[in-house]
């Protein structure tokens, strides 16, 4: 098939917080570096940014409380540029819940303390910062999904993206238009947790050779608007506990946008042991619970959301840069699980690419070699320091909560070394049990009311997602033999449990007896949790056309 083929000096995949800091930061050194009549005389058009969401922000969903220390750093007048925060914390509370009754503790863990930091709308974030990026001259393509990764050899040419007008049968229909190849000197790799691209080319280069597994959490959110003088603007609360087991990984947050305006969610991490387990359940368990239910009641729930967070910490880092190519943000894993942030590292990782790139584009070199310097500089940044400090923190909690804060704790005494200097981990899907090894009670459901808990389908309505229905699926999964016969067996069919927005369903069969795997792929809000906790190891997510998916507006 013939492509088009456009060159350029950088191609940046994803806009995101890492994405959008790295467009800017180098676009930002350009500008100085021209302003000085050096040579050669670069451009910040030949920075291309490719983003598979319709437009900037449409796919970003965070909590989330902002550490502003790289925004600081990149936009140092942030405060007056009329940057998209909230509201400055004016207060934190952590809870333990238990399922009728709670209690505050009495004092905030250190790594739970927000002063100085704001609430914030990751998406509202991104397309500011995405404003900026435009203004700087770079070349923005949303509504691209890139589909592969290009070689020249071992080395990374740059990325290919998706064919559009292509029916669910593979066909080209009447608006066919082939994919471009994109070449690049430098591709940066900044697509959030489980990058489609990212996971090919770590798998491709054994870039994660001698590395932990990254092991990945699940959070599931929503936007509620409620009566005024619940809770002060500003407010950041954190829970433990109900309704997650002491098994579990993970916990609950509501933080006040407004006086009126409540983020509420459920962070649980996806290195579970029971298959019946549904985050989305969970979520609707928490906000049953007395205390929440008070906050909520009379409100109205406005938007939905899900997605998956990189929580394997410092050990399971891969090796960021290799020939043409490197990885930043969430793609990476930078981010830090204990105080429950990764925006100020993706933004802070996407700036050192930048600056890394910028001595290449000088020297014209984009070899593993000069490329290694983006290693060198967050190691020798705040980001190692922060990270190093709770290198073994998920990892402590691979035998339950209390272990794991047992294990917080000796950590932060010893600078975050524990009782071992790495902690071993297993990828979250090699945890999951046999129905048999959890045969018990059957598994609680929180049941839909739809006006404080809602199904999968109703919050997915809320999420704004929107897919061409006749296209090939995007969830690829390679055998469903294994789906309709030896899964239902071994684990119940886990997939019907832990996507957040109902996308494998189990339905009867017409003819026989049992029951078939159907995917409802227009649903899906691209959180990867299935890409992540398929025990098997059998489900494949891949970027369906370009400009569909959820459309997290103000999130």
């Amino acid at each position: 098939m013939a492509r088009e083929t456009l060159e350029t000096d950088v191609l940046i995949v994803g806009a995101g917080p890492a994405g959008l800091s790295c467009a800017l930061r180098l676009a930002q050194l350009i500008k100085a570096h021209n302003e000085k009549s050096a040579t050669p005389q670069l451009s910040s058009e030949n920075i291309y940014l490719l983003e598979k969401a319709s437009e900037i922000g449409a796919h970003c969903l965070s909590g989330a409380v902002l550490d502003p220390r790289a925004l600081r750093e990149l936009v140092p007048d942030f405060e007056t540029q009329d940057a998209p925060l909230e509201s400055p914390v004016t207060g934190d509370a952590v809870y333990f819940f238990t399922e009728r009754g709670q209690w505050k503790f009495p004092v905030n863990p250190p790594f739970l303390r927000n002063h100085g930091h704001y609430v914030v709308s990751v998406n509202k974030l991104a397309k500011w910062l995405g404003e900026w990026v435009e203004r700087a001259g770079v070349s923005v393509f949303a509504g691209f999904a890139g589909m592969e990764v290009l070689y020249d050899g071992a080395r990374v040419a740059g990325v290919r993206t998706d064919d559009k007008g292509v029916d669910r049968d593979g066909k080209p229909k009447a608006n066919f238009q082939p994919g471009y190849d994109l070449h690049a000197k430098v591709t940066v790799f900044a697509e959030g947790p489980r990058g489609s691209l990212t996971k090919q080319l770590v798998a491709r280069l054994g870039l994660d050779k001698g590395r932990n597994p990254q092991v990945y959490a699940v959070g599931v959110k929503e936007l509620w608007e409620i009566p005024a003088g619940r809770l002060s603007k500003g407010q950041v609360i954190h829970t433990a506990g109900w309704p997650l087991t002491s098994r579990q990984f993970g916990g609950g947050f509501i933080y006040a946008l407004s006086q009126t305006l409540l983020s509420v969610g459920l962070v649980a991490g996806l290195d579970y042991e029971d298959p019946r387990f549904d985050a989305h359940n969970a979520f609707q368990q928490f906000k049953t619970h007395p205390w929440v239910r008070k906050l909520l009641d009379g409100g109205q729930m406005v938007r939905y959301g899900a997605k998956a967070i990189p929580e394997g910490g410092y050990f399971s880092i891969p090796s960021a840069a290799t020939d043409g190519a490197l990885i930043v943000g969430d793609s990476a894993g930078f981010l830090n699980s204990q105080r429950l942030k990764g925006i100020h590292l993706a933004m802070k990782t996407g700036m050192q690419a930048a600056e890394t790139i910028f001595e290449a584009l000088l020297k014209n070199d984009f070899s593993a070699t000069t490329l290694a310097g983006f290693e060198t500089r967050w190691r020798n940044s705040w980001v190692n320091e922060e990270l190093w400090k709770v290198r073994n923190y998920h990892q402590g909690f691979e035998r339950g909560f209390w272990r794991g804060a047992l294990n917080g704790g000796l950590q932060f005494i010893t600078g975050g070394r524990g009782l071992h200097a790495r902690y071993p981990v297993r990828a979250g899907h090699e945890r999951m049990k046999h129905l048999a090894e959890v045969a018990g009670a059957e598994y609680a459901r929180a049941k839909s009311d739809g006006h404080l808990t809602f199904d999968k389908l109703s919050d997915v309505y809320h999420s704004g997602t929107h897919h061409e229905e006749d296209q090939p699926c995007h969830l690829r999964v390679t055998d469903f033999d294994i789906c309709n016969h030896r899964c239902t067996v071994e684990y119940g069919n886990p997939c019907q449990y832990f996507c957040p927005a109902a996308v494998y369903e189990m339905e009867e069969n017409p003819d026989r007896s049992g029951k078939h795997l159907k995917i409802n792929a227009s649903n899906c809000v691209h959180c990867k949790t299935c890409d992540i906790a398929d025990p098997y190891q059998i489900i494949t997510w891949v970027c369906p056309e370009g400009g569909g998916g959820p459309h997290y507006d103000g999130l």
